[in-house]
């Protein structure tokens, strides 16, 4: 159960710059954002990964956990999920990849998501290269309602990636902070994954 119903409530009771982060960054020309809405200390690894995904040609959506501790009081489910400068930079893309945390200890990537054309494309390249990638077997973590935040750019329709746990600490040093300033080659065979997939489906 979340602490907060929308950014609304949050935002009466934590402080920008204080207790949580948000970095917008759009690129001209580019029809994909790249959103990680639980990113920082919230779901450690996200927005670190989106960030990377992004690169330098994707614009990019993050919504940062800074607390020294008690980031997940920040959370927000992804169908209420509506910080207004994330919530926009998403609206106006044509392609949508949410990238979250999962905290199974299992070394998959579980895909969802409204988007089944572009998702096709990301599974197969993720496939390609040695990762697990499933479904989701929990309805409300498979991303396909029309009101998550995957699925409110311009076709209405994006791709959910929840990354499990053990999946994430391959990423980095460790998933504390200061370990995420440290990526592992796994991190970037899975972002060149990624991109390949996004490449071959004329997402980037």
């Amino acid at each position: 159960m979340d602490k907060y119903a929308n950014f609304l409530e949050l935002k009466s009771t934590e402080q920008e710059g204080r207790d949580f982060f948000v970095v917008i960054r759009e690129k001209p020309g580019s029809t994909t954002v790249v959103i990680a809405p639980h990113g920082g200390g919230i779901e450690p690894g996200t927005s670190e990964i989106a960030e990377r995904i992004a690169s330098e040609d994707l614009s990019l959506a993050l919504f940062k956990g800074i607390k020294s501790k008690h980031n997940s009081d920040l959370h927000i489910t992804s169908t209420n999920f509506d910080e207004p400068r994330c919530l926009a930079l998403v609206q106006s893309a044509k392609n949508v990849v949410a990238i979250h945390g999962e905290e199974r200890n299992r070394s998959v990537v579980y895909i969802g998501g409204a988007d089944d054309g572009l998702g096709a494309f990301i599974r197969t390249s993720l496939e390609t290269h040695g990762f697990q990638v499933d479904k989701h077997d929990n309805p409300g973590l498979q991303g396909t309602l029309i009101s998550n935040i995957c699925n409110r750019g311009i076709k209405g329709r994006g791709v959910q990636l929840e990354l499990a746990r053990s999946l994430r600490e391959t990423f980095f040093y460790s998933l504390k902070a200061e370990g995420r300033q440290k990526p592992t080659e796994k991190l970037y065979e899975f972002i060149n994954a990624v991109r390949e997939g996004l490449h071959n489906a004329g997402a980037l």
